[in-house]
């Protein structure tokens, strides 16, 4: 049975679960244009810092955005009034299966019968969660980078996927100032992750054998290919802790994996040291975030 897209995306809300360090990014790209979004968080302080960032950052990017237009941002520590009325809800809370899965058996009951439900996570196919949803032809990976500065979204059908729902994200979605990619199979990192997992691991290597430091492998990184930043000053920026939890989900599927890599991260996280939101990590130049 296909399932019942909304005609009046436009005039809806949409609701992002989780607002850390990403949840509140993908709140941004989606007010800007003219709409209202709503971001749920059991914690009301993370939740009003979301909404306090979205404010502060939403007049730059609205500006680089054709058609684009400053919409609203409000938080809310009630989930059924977080995702009452939105044509799209966003899961971006941490990178555990259990409570995946949780918020979702909690976002199926509470959520509009047509609301498309989309899964930021990084490494966990929506298939896992499907038994949690009554319409899984409404359930989405839809999974964020870095916006805005990092706007690429891999978008994963859940196996039951309505083709509808996948055509509406691919229209819709750049209208966001997001860029959608399709990835035609199932696959654990999806398109990029899968990628740049293989290079976020073997950096964590070359630096858990003693080989090299942190600051010496971005130093080539940007050398050798004229970017910014490098493997551990991203690291940083998602958060060492949300790694080590991708890190370990990958190693739970190979076995075969090195454990190094892991076992320098969870040094890292045994030491409160987070990366730029708890103000150190790999480096220590960092303001502690709000």
């Amino acid at each position: 049975m296909d399932f019942p897209l909304s005609t009046d995306i436009h005039e809806r809300p949409v609701a992002v679960i989780g607002a850390g360090t990403l949840g509140r990014r993908i709140a941004l790209m989606f007010a800007t244009r003219g709409g209202l979004v709503r971001v749920y968080d059991p914690d009301e302080r993370a939740g009003l810092d979301a909404c306090a960032y979205v404010r502060a950052e939403l007049p730059k990017v609205v500006g680089r955005i054709d058609g684009g237009a400053a919409g609203r941002v409000a938080g809310t520590v009630d989930l059924a009034e977080a995702v009452a009325g939105a044509w799209l809800v966003v899961e971006a809370v941490p990178e555990r299966l259990a409570l995946k899965q949780r918020v979702f058996a909690d976002l199926d009951q509470h959520a509009a019968p047509d609301a498309i439900l989309a899964s930021n996570s990084s490494s966990y196919p929506t298939a896992r969660f499907a038994d949690r949803v009554a319409q899984p032809q409404r359930l989405v990976n839809m999974h964020f980078y870095m916006p805005p500065e990092q706007a690429a979204v891999d978008l994963m059908s859940s196996g039951g996927t309505d083709r509808g729902v996948m055509e509406l994200l691919l229209r819709e979605l750049p209208r966001f100032g997001l860029f959608p990619f399709e990835a035609r199979r199932e696959s654990t990192g999806f398109v990029f992750n899968r990628i740049w997992a293989s290079i976020k691991r073997e950096a964590l290597a070359v630096v858990a054998e003693g080989v090299s430091t942190p600051e010496d492998v971005d130093g080539m990184w940007r050398i050798n290919t004229g970017l910014s930043g490098g493997p551990f000053r991203m690291m940083d920026k998602v958060g060492l802790d949300v790694v080590l939890d991708i890190e370990n989900h990958y190693a739970a599927q190979r076995p075969g994996l090195p454990k190094g890599p892991r076992e320098l991260l969870q040094r890292y996280v045994d030491a409160g040291r987070l990366g730029v939101k708890t103000g150190a990590g790999f480096y220590d130049d960092y303001e502690t975030t709000a």
